[in-house]
């Protein structure tokens, strides 16, 4: 069963990067040796190496909750406690994967729009010296956040720093990492591993792929590279035909289509914002910085809303709904929503001219 219509809901719901596709059925030709040993791991690693340093620890995962598990599984021991923002993936939406697997603490803190910062953080460094609490290890903090919004470079550097100097480290759930690289126009390891992070979930699910994700270190040690790999194994996240996944990230990589792909996106969710703005019902919550439009609806706008595109309503007491664009995000797209939105409207609104891409 096909369904053409394209919506709003999450970029998990888009089909498959028609160039990731590609790179799957053209990797699937005769046998290849297994567990990342196959040529086209070793290219996929050669590109990690480009774009995150050439020192780097790279290990594929199915999906990102795996990996988020993986990489904090590698950083912190049962008694110890993962600090995030209450919105982050890491808290709210991972079944308490986290808890399960790692038996470590996850203590959501209050963010105005998403983003930790060092005076929200700091209160709970009295627990580091207290038997009955668990001991704070790591900051894990979302690029770009559940929010939309995005950590600059300052931001970030000045959160591995605090979080060296009071020996803990910092990890980052980089799913849409490329959107913030995209919007701040830099690289990849300007945005993690140059900054000092010690372990980022890179994200291919949301960017195009069937499935597969990525977990950097940015350092290779052997005692720790050992330590990973076991850890990696009874995660149960190390694939067997790894080069489906190393395929797939040799296609984003390759004329860094990441960035044309997150910069098509970014763009979208502008124009979504631009479109919704000139009808008084719809209030836009947070900046619009990434491919996430954060926004407060009438409550009885909802269901026609969704009988027309999909999307995610954040909190049905308020009205609050989020729409994300794609890669496949088209301009019509967002133009059949917003005059769906507009019919809706008391007042008469006239929608913008088409966009031209």
């Amino acid at each position: 069963m096909t369904n053409d219509r394209r919506g709003f809901a999450s970029d998990n719901q888009a089909g498959v990067d028609p160039e990731m596709m590609k790179a799957i059925l053209a990797a699937n030709q005769g046998h290849a040796y297994a567990y990342g040993e196959d040529e086209w791991t070793q290219l996929a690693i050669e590109e990690f190496h480009k774009h995150f340093g050439a020192d780097c620890q790279v290990f594929f995962t199915f999906g990102g909750t795996g990996a988020n598990v993986f990489a904090l599984a590698c950083l912190c021991r049962s008694f110890e406690a993962i600090l995030c923002s209450r919105d982050a993936h890491l808290y709210h939406s991972e079944c308490g994967a986290v808890e399960n697997f790692i038996g470590s603490k996850v203590v959501p803190i209050e963010t105005a729009d998403g983003r930790l910062d060092i005076q929200a953080i700091n209160g709970y460094l009295s627990w580091q010296n207290d038997v009955h609490a668990s001991i704070p290890r790591v900051i894990s903090i979302t690029q770009s956040t559940e929010l939309g919004t995005v950590y600059r470079p300052d931001e970030i550097l000045a959160l591995v720093e605090y979080a060296h100097q009071h020996g803990m480290t910092v990890h980052m759930d980089g799913t849409r990492l490329v959107n913030a690289a995209a919007l701040l126009n830099c690289s990849l390891a300007a945005l993690t591993t140059e900054l000092g992070i010690d372990a980022v979930s890179f994200g291919g699910t949301k960017n195009g792929f069937l499935m597969g994700e990525a977990v950097i270190f940015p350092h290779s040690d052997a005692a720790l590279s050992r330590n990973f790999s076991a850890i990696w194994k009874q995660s149960m996240q190390m694939p067997s035909k790894a080069r489906f996944i190393a395929a797939q990230f040799l296609a984003l990589f390759k004329d860094d289509h990441w960035l044309q792909n997150a910069s098509h996106e970014n763009k979208m969710a502008q124009y979504l914002a631009e479109q919704v703005s000139n009808i008084p019902e719809v209030e836009i919550v947070y900046p619009v910085e990434t491919n996430a439009v954060f926004a407060k609806i009438p409550l009885d706008w909802i269901e026609p809303l969704v009988k027309v595109c999909h999307f995610h309503v954040w909190d049905s007491s308020t009205g609050l709904v989020r729409w994300m664009t794609n890669f496949d995000t088209q301009p019509e797209d967002i133009e059949r929503f917003v005059g769906k939105l507009s019919s809706l409207s008391r007042v008469s609104v006239i929608p913008e001219k088409s966009m031209i891409l």
